[in-house]
């Protein structure tokens, strides 16, 4: 299909034709974390059976989506973006704490977000996995996303006096790798861990690479 079908437009039912669409969006996203997350999975779902999840017709999934795929891309970076702002929220809060508190705060704030609900973590790190070249480039760009964070935040800590100066770009793609890594087999149950204990050791792995043995808050 070239493009979405035409939506209706005027007010209807004292909601006007973009507050609908903005409704219709929420509905088809809320059901594909439902079914895209947990049974039957992206791969399994029918559009069909999307629009049966969401109380819709196929006709309103065609007006709001063009396929299956642009509803996964839509959701993955949905769950990105709530997060990211969870992150974000934590880090503001955290004004100029010491780095090991700050660290922590920004943890804690990631890892409550994305374990809160399962089916997150598996759209993130599973069923985005391997679709298409198109949702493997949008999976790389939001993990430099995080990258980046994590880089200005080594950055103004090197500027504080409290972190090594360095180029922090490589060290901070394997620590994402690490994160992602490690709740994802949390969640799946294969660490026998609390939440609070992996975040732990999350925060004492990027201390390490912020402050490495040799280093001091006087220098090398």
């Amino acid at each position: 299909m070239a493009g979405r079908l035409r939506a209706p437009t005027g007010r209807y039912g004292g909601k006007s034709a973009a507050e609908r669409q903005a409704e219709r969006r929420r509905r088809f996203l809320e059901a594909a974390l439902r079914l895209f997350g947990d049974t039957p999975g992206y791969r399994a779902t029918t559009v069909a059976a999307l629009s049966e999840a969401a109380g819709l017709s196929t006709r309103q999934f065609y007006e709001e989506f063009r396929t299956l795929e642009d509803v996964l891309a839509a959701l993955h970076l949905q769950v990105n973006d709530w997060a990211e702002q969870a992150v974000l929220d934590a880090l503001a809060e955290a004004g100029r704490l010491p780095l090991a508190e700050r660290v922590a705060a920004l943890f804690r704030a990631y890892a409550a977000n994305v374990t809160a609900d399962p089916r997150r973590i598996r759209i993130t790190f599973v069923e985005i996995i391997g679709v298409s070249p198109r949702l493997e480039e949008q999976r790389l760009e939001r993990r430099s996303r995080w990258v980046d964070l994590i880089c200005a935040e080594a950055e103004a800590a090197a500027a504080r006096g409290e972190a090594a100066p360095r180029d922090y770009r490589l060290a901070a793609t394997a620590f994402i790798g690490s994160v992602n890594g490690l709740l994802h087999d949390w969640s799946a149950g294969w660490v026998e861990a609390t939440l609070d204990e992996t975040v732990d050791e999350l925060v004492r792995q990027l201390l390490a690479i912020l402050r490495p043995p040799a280093w001091t808050e006087d220098g090398y």
